[in-house]
């Protein structure tokens, strides 16, 4: 920067005001203006690397971990060691790299995944036919394993369903005197021990396993909330029965050609202050009230 003669003012801003001072300690997290091409590709293989390492490494602990105890195949201790396969490469390759870090964990992500698989169905061996060949037959093998990745990133929405039910759900409970549960009944995982499961079969219905009780715990919890605060069913019969998989409480709801007294009264039937204040449906309700 320079200054006006006789002033000490400055009269223009120098090329080197806006050079971007790499960051110290990360390695290739230096500002972009600073980088060639060669080290951008280095950059991503270096962050590729290190998240691929981590994510072994990870691999052997959970393995040496489930040998000491199997509590960790169940929730709370499910949670951490999900999160080591799932959101902490991400946010490793960010420190490592910022987005483009990001990008490269995923890419360790999915290349672990595959040498997990394929490690794992050679050291194990085949026993027969496998889910994988029998859906490889009806899709083809590379559809069956696109088919597979693009459901990957649901991955997103159950950590947020699961993060909804350890944070947001226990103080609705409490404030709403709504039933508890024991996450460990719900989230939990036991596929592992299936006769012949291995490779891609064992991942997936690892996915699954996990995947499925997370939505179920999530679905049970938003029932409560729904029939506390709302029971009042829609004008849409099509909307009604598609619900009544997941509410099947729905059809003692108020009708939707109702009046506000009949919620009322709806509410008051199923609600005495005395035991918790769970859907309609609950096991701890017995039989099923009938309709006012």
């Amino acid at each position: 920067m320079r200054n006006e003669p006789g002033t000490g003012k400055p009269s223009g801003i120098s090329h080197s005001t806006f050079r971007i001072v790499p960051k110290k300690g990360i390695p290739f997290a230096s500002g972009v203006c600073d980088k060639s091409p060669m080290q951008h590709v280095l950059g991503f293989l270096f962050c590729v690397a290190v998240v691929f390492c981590g994510l072994a490494a990870a691999a052997v602990f959970t393995r040496l971990a489930f040998a000491v105890t199997e509590n960790i195949a169940r929730a709370p201790w499910l949670d951490f060691f999900v999160s080591l396969f799932t959101w902490v490469p991400w946010a490793a390759g960010g420190w490592l790299g910022g987005w483009g870090g990001v990008g490269a964990a995923i890419v360790a992500q999915l290349g672990f995944l595959h040498a997990f698989c394929l490690v794992h169905r050679a050291i194990r061996g085949r026993k027969g036919r496998t889910l994988t060949d029998a859906q490889a037959k009806v899709l083809g093998p590379v559809r069956n394993q696109l088919c597979l990745m693009v459901q990957t990133p649901a991955v997103l929405v159950f950590v947020q369903v699961r993060l909804a039910t350890i944070l947001l759900y226990p103080p609705v409970a409490w404030l709403g005197k709504l039933p508890r549960y024991k996450a460990s009944e719900w989230v939990n995982l036991s596929r592992h021990k299936y006769d012949g499961l291995i490779g891609y079969d064992l991942l997936w219905c690892w996915y699954c396993d996990w995947m499925t009780g997370i939505w179920a715990l999530g679905s049970e919890m938003l029932r409560n909330i729904e029939s506390f605060w709302c029971p009042i069913r829609f004008r849409s019969d099509i909307k009604n029965r598609n619900i009544s998989v997941d509410f099947p409480d729905v059809e003692l709801w108020a009708p939707a050609d109702g009046t506000m007294e009949d919620a009322v009264r709806s509410f008051e039937v199923r609600y005495d202050r005395v035991r918790p204040n769970s859907w309609w449906g609950h096991p701890d309700r017995g039989a099923r009230p009938p309709k006012p």
